[in-house]
């Protein structure tokens, strides 16, 4: 008898196959998306450093407060525009995104619709 496929081992593999083809410069950092049933978190890292060079999260205090939940939509779109801001001061106008073995769908899209127009290319 098969067994039913297990949603986090098919997301892992996901995830192995996109960021085999993905890696974070100086010139492009990689913007990391993780997903989870609570909030949503963004970083830009440079590979070659090991370094995050930019974050945001639905748990910083000051995007907390304004949001009704940090899995949806409205939050997603506002951590993608801090993240594209703090990206902007550190000096990183083009990236690489790593969608994080997530599909291209929902809040990872609105993460990376509100990222592109914060200003950050991709």
């Amino acid at each position: 008898m098969l067994s039913k496929p297990n949603r986090k081992k098919i997301t892992q593999k996901r995830h192995l196959r996109v960021r085999k083809r993905l890696e974070g410069t100086a010139e492009r950092p990689r913007l990391s998306v993780y997903r989870s049933g609570k909030h949503i978190y963004a970083q830009v890292i440079d590979d070659m450093k090991a370094v995050t060079v930019a974050s945001a999260s639905s748990l910083d205090k000051d995007v907390r407060t304004g949001l009704k939940s940090g899995a949806n939509l409205e939050a997603a779109k506002k951590i993608g525009q801090l993240v594209a801001e703090r990206a902007k001061k550190a000096g990183v106008a083009s990236v690489v995104f790593d969608r994080g073995g997530n599909l291209y769908h929902g809040r990872v899209a609105a993460l990376a619709e509100a990222a592109r127009e914060g200003g950050l290319v991709f």
